[in-house]
């Protein structure tokens, strides 16, 4: 019977960064993972042709590089061979005319840019950055503090204090504003908006709906800030980096390896429960799972008090998400020739806002979009080593899908009974290689294999993204901040001692960024230990 001080179920970003932080202050981990690879969303294979690296589901790590986690590990992950890339142009815009409009890393020519797209939209831009970064010590704790605590309350206080009520009130009306509003108030040009209102789309939200504006401002300042940065080499080096780290210190991870059930004992967590088997924890439990997995799965009904089996119950799940993963002979060739294009990481092709407010809202009815928001990712223009010299891939998301379609807003596809069928997946994706051949002429003769996969393909490689939702629960305003993951549960702890909930269900939500796996060893540890990663990073 093997004994830890800490056992975590699942290895996602989240689990990882807990464990690798616990294991190197002397705790015994192990992490137990039910696919065949660890990473959760993180995974690299050549799923097109040999020596075409394509980042599966999670591509880009513009949260992890800018978080604390990665402050606090930096130093162990460089040594273990992880190296981040880079590049002048995070993002763009693509729209039917064939014009472009795009946010770089630089202030200046943004300012220059957005100026020429609307005169007066550069100075709004430096505006918005200048107010954002005024308050970013709010937006950014935010998402990074255990909100329902000591240092919550303490974070709340301090921020209190440094507003007054006035200001701790607009703030509280920016915090709830739309991406629409934010957007049509502050800049002129149809094109900034454009620009900006597709990343709405990944935090789960639509420009309409609530909190979706303040969202939207935070990623954008955090682009500018950050880039968009990819581990040379496909994004599992990050995880082979954390892995690494952690069987350094002691700790053990296993794959295929199905966690059955929480076992408690007297009140609290005692350990987990694999083919009949226990694994017994010392000290805690950490389950990187769904509401509706711990309190209505993994727990015996017998532990958990009803009001909280309801609330999981009613947890809800947002859109469907697909993907299509491309091969290319040789670059794309955009129609327009502009150059920036191919050094962007990223590329959303799309009408602007009112495109991406109608193919969320068909998504919401339940129809596939007509011209659905097409994220194109462009790895190569990051990290030429993820395919053979002079070829290309493309990383192509949609994240306006109904997780069981009942029509097509178009009225040309078929959906049957709802299900994600390989014919269904297929036609669809037919239609947005089509849409990206009116982009990208040289795509079809270009395009060596894709690989495509479908909401339904999600919800059944990865348990926490019920009906293909990435984000593994709907982040709008009734599921988010101190609301998640469940009324009356608003921190990583449960009603169950030594047991903790962390990943993409738990605040502060989806997104590689490993905040909710910090927050909890940061809780293990305790003030002494957390005074001690800091100091080993060179932090105060």
């Amino acid at each position: 019977m093997d004994t830890y001080d800490a056992i975590v179920v699942g290895s996602g970003i989240n689990s990882l960064v807990g464990a690798a932080l616990l294991s190197r202050s002397g705790w015994k981990v192990c992490v137990l993972e039910r696919n065949a690879w660890l990473g959760g969303n993180i995974r690299t294979a050549e799923v097109t042709e040999p020596g075409f690296l394509h980042d599966l589901y999670a591509g880009w790590h513009p949260l992890f590089t800018g978080s604390e986690a990665y402050a606090l590990l930096k130093a162990d992950l460089t040594e273990r061979g992880l190296e981040y890339l880079n590049t002048e142009y995070p993002t763009a815009s693509y729209f039917p005319d064939g014009s472009a409009a795009f946010l770089s890393t630089s202030q200046e020519n943004n300012k220059k840019h957005f100026e020429e797209l609307a005169p007066g939209d550069g100075a709004a831009w430096e505006q918005v950055v200048a107010g954002f970064m005024a308050n970013a010590s709010l937006g950014f704790g935010l998402m990074g503090t255990e909100l329902w605590s000591w240092s919550g309350l303490k974070f709340a206080g301090k921020e209190l204090r440094r507003l007054g009520v006035d200001g701790a009130l607009e703030f509280g009306a920016e915090l709830l504003s739309s991406s629409r509003h934010w957007l049509t108030e502050t800049f002129s040009s149809p094109r900034v908006h454009g620009l900006l209102a597709p990343w709405v789309l990944h935090t789960g939200l639509g420009p309409d709906q609530t909190g979706s504006g303040f969202m939207n401002k935070l990623i954008a300042v955090a682009l500018q800030l950050s880039g968009m940065p990819v581990p040379r080499g496909g994004g599992a080096r990050l995880t082979e980096a954390l892995a690494s780290l952690i069987r350094g210190h002691g700790g053990r991870l296993e794959t295929e390896c199905h966690v059955d059930s929480v076992e408690v004992n007297g009140g609290q967590a005692v350990g987990v429960r694999v083919r009949g088997q226990l694994i017994r924890a010392r000290r805690a439990v950490i389950c990187n799972v769904t509401p509706q997995q711990l309190y209505l799965q993994l727990l015996d009904r017998s532990v958990v008090p009803e009001r909280f089996a309801g609330r999981a119950r009613r947890f809800r799940y947002g859109r469907g998400d697909m993907q299509i993963h491309i091969a290319m002979s040789e670059p794309p060739r955009w129609r327009g020739n502009d150059a920036r294009l191919l050094r962007t990481a990223m590329v959303h092709v799309t009408s602007g806002l009112d495109g991406v407010s109608r193919a969320v809202n068909e998504a919401e009815r339940g129809l596939l979009p007509a011209e659905p928001t097409i994220v194109l990712g462009q790895p190569l223009a990051v990290d030429p080593s993820r395919a053979p010299q002079g070829k290309w891939i493309l990383w192509i998301q949609l994240q306006e899908l109904p997780s069981r379609p009942v029509g097509d807003a178009a009225g040309k596809i078929a959906t049957g009974d709802g299900s994600w069928t390989e014919s269904l997946r297929e036609q669809f994706a037919d239609r947005v290689v089509e849409r990206l051949c009116e982009c990208i002429p040289n795509l079809g003769s270009a395009m060596r294999k894709r690989h495509v996969i479908s909401p339904g393909d999600l919800a059944r490689t990865n348990i926490n993204l019920v009906g293909g939702d990435p984000y593994a629960g709907a982040s709008t305003a009734d599921q988010f901040f101190l609301l998640r993951p469940l009324p009356g549960l608003p921190r990583h702890r449960t009603p169950i001692a030594k047991l903790y909930h962390i990943g993409a269900s738990t605040h502060p939500g989806a997104g590689l960024h490993g905040a909710s796996g910090l927050m909890v060893a940061k809780e293990l540890l305790g003030p002494a230990g957390c005074r001690k990663l800091h100091t080993r990073a060179g932090l105060r």
